[in-house]
């Protein structure tokens, strides 16, 4: 959707540098993914160093420093601190620039000690790995996921990250409540793409779009005479080629499916009336190819 927004050519430009973005901003989420695994070591890292220096301090009372030293053997933290294949990828992909912006660390790690979520969490008797887990998400989901700050320095570093972030916190979570004490290292490093399938549906979509522009915008403009000529330059324009190519062009996939998925997209990134008008737009055309017999659909998935 972003790159066929953005895209300013015709339908017989060279379309492989549009190829080349639409797959940079997709391997930029794998990034993003690393990064803030990143993130979180530093601030494991971060944990640690302030329960030495409270120790330390304390040890010359006679004190001891035990109310943070649950957050620096956290199982789960150890987990990815330690896991030597994430963490040759985060340095092979130069995506370790927590230690140089430590600010953010330090301002997540102080919301972190100060929550009510830290301070139940080492009221707990128990010290096992589904507790440490449970923290970690509930920390991840209610403190660091959220934090506009993060948020606005991730957007700095990279705009598409923004877009991305929702996705990417999602993603890790569930990567979180599926691990145990024993998975292997490349549970945290999934796949970027399901399959070598998935990768070329991505790369026929922006192709097959744009290369059949014209043909589509017609069609729409046959079934939008009463709509603003505003609302058809805007995303949701955007969107409506891509549904529109895909009922004409990927017969595996059902016409019902294409269309919940880009009313989902509209209600996250288009106006609030966007799902009703793409939703009307779509059901007329879906009528009048199945009335016709237009571009039938076959393969797995179908009823």
């Amino acid at each position: 959707m972003q790159s066929l927004y953005a895209f300013n050519g015709t339908e017989s430009d060279d379309l492989s540098k549009d190829e080349k973005f639409l797959f940079y901003s997709i391997d930029g989420m794998y990034d993003l993914y690393l990064s803030l695994l990143a993130l979180l070591t530093e601030i494991h890292k971060k944990g640690k160093v302030y329960h030495n220096k409270l120790q330390n301090k304390l040890s010359a009372s006679g004190g001891t420093a035990s109310d943070h030293l649950k957050f620096s053997q956290n199982q789960l933290l150890d987990l990815i601190s330690n896991n030597k294949m994430l963490q040759e990828r985060i340095a092979m992909r130069k995506l370790n620039f927590w230690e140089l912006d430590s600010e953010y660390v330090d301002i997540l790690f102080k919301s972190i000690i100060k929550s009510a979520h830290y301070k139940n969490y080492n009221a707990k008797p128990q010290n096992d790995f589904r507790s440490d887990k449970d923290f970690v998400i509930e920390i991840y989901s209610e403190l660091i996921a959220p934090n506009d700050k993060l948020y606005d320095y991730l957007e700095d570093k990279r705009l598409t990250w923004a877009d991305d972030l929702p996705v990417v916190n999602t993603n890790l979570v569930k990567a979180f409540k599926k691990l145990k004490v024993h998975s292997p290292e490349s549970a945290l490093l999934p796949d970027l793409y399901k399959d070598s399938d998935d990768q070329e549906f991505a790369s026929q979509l922006l192709r097959k779009t744009l290369l059949n522009g014209s043909s589509i915008s017609e069609e729409i403009a046959k079934k939008t005479t009463n709509w603003d000529s505003e609302r058809l330059a805007s995303l949701d324009g955007t969107l409506l080629k891509m549904a529109i190519c895909e009922f004409q062009k990927f017969p595996s996939i059902p016409q019902k499916v294409t269309i919940n998925e880009y009313l989902e997209i509209a209600k996250e990134y288009s106006t609030p009336k966007s799902s009703l008008f793409i939703n009307g737009i779509l059901d007329k055309i879906v009528k009048e190819y199945q009335d016709k017999g237009l571009h039938p659909k076959s393969g797995r998935g179908l009823m």
